[in-house]
């Protein structure tokens, strides 16, 4: 079940884009949950105040009062996760929506195509995020770590190796850690074994130090991968060109 809010100041649009929503998400055969509004402000409060949880937000970024571009700032820390997708007749936006990390840019002028596929891409990647955990055991604790939430691992040693992970928990956190919300786990297992265990195409090499969860990488500059949450992890030489040909590959697979 996918949670999605749409919001437009308009009630049309409103009732456009979620008529195109349940017929994409139905053709996929995917259960679908949708509230929607009028007033960016009431959508910030549900989620800010009521807590209210969702998997992909639709937002207009033309609205009165608080603006769809001012709003992934102010939501992101209560739903870190939450795919956004943009819909707006300026085309001059696209570059800010990219800077915020938003998973898709629609024009107004053609909902029912781009929309329907924006839709369709968002679901199948939450689907995916969705299922798998990796399990640390250790003689005082195990914990259950999503694979989504995994950023990513490097080798501390020859025998030993640090899982760097989402923990919203301040309790949780790391000391020290390059992320603010960003935890840490130490096993006695090489990288290799690691990765064997994982056994997933979106967990790749990037260097013989470090594997990466391809979910969590925003963009690969001047041979660096840049993660969602900041963080910059150097990729060898040798593997720059696989690591470029690994995210194409996977992201053609699974969008």
């Amino acid at each position: 079940m996918i949670r999605i809010a749409i919001c437009d100041d308009e009630q049309e649009p409103v009732a456009l884009h979620e008529k195109i929503v349940k017929t994409s998400l139905q053709n996929c055969g995917i259960g679908y949950e949708i509230t929607t509004y009028t007033k960016s402000s009431n959508l910030l409060y549900d989620i800010t105040d009521d807590h209210f949880f969702y998997d992909l937000l639709l937002l207009d970024i033309e609205m009165p009062g608080l603006t769809g571009m001012e709003l992934p700032k102010k939501i992101k820390p209560f739903l870190p996760n939450v795919k956004i997708i943009f819909i707006t007749s300026h085309l001059e936006y696209a570059i800010d929506a990219y800077e915020l990390s938003i998973f898709r840019y629609v024009p107004k002028d053609d909902p029912e195509e781009r929309l329907s596929a924006a839709v369709a891409d968002a679901a199948k990647l939450i689907e995916l995020e969705a299922g798998q955990e990796y399990i640390i055991q250790t003689s005082r604790r195990m914990e259950k770590i999503p694979y989504k939430n995994i950023f990513y691992i490097e080798r501390d040693g020859g025998k030993n190796s640090v899982i760097y992970f989402q923990n919203l928990s301040p309790a949780g956190r790391t000391e020290g850690a390059s992320s603010p919300d960003m935890a840490s786990a130490k096993v006695r297992k090489s990288l290799q074994q690691i990765f064997s265990e994982l056994d997933v195409p979106e967990f790749l090499f990037i260097d013989r130090s470090y594997i990466v969860n391809i979910i969590q990488i925003m963009k690969v500059s001047d041979g660096m991968a840049v993660l969602k949450n900041g963080v910059e992890l150097p990729i060898s030489r040798a593997h720059l060109q696989e690591v470029k040909l690994q995210i194409n590959r996977f992201w053609g697979a699974h969008i």
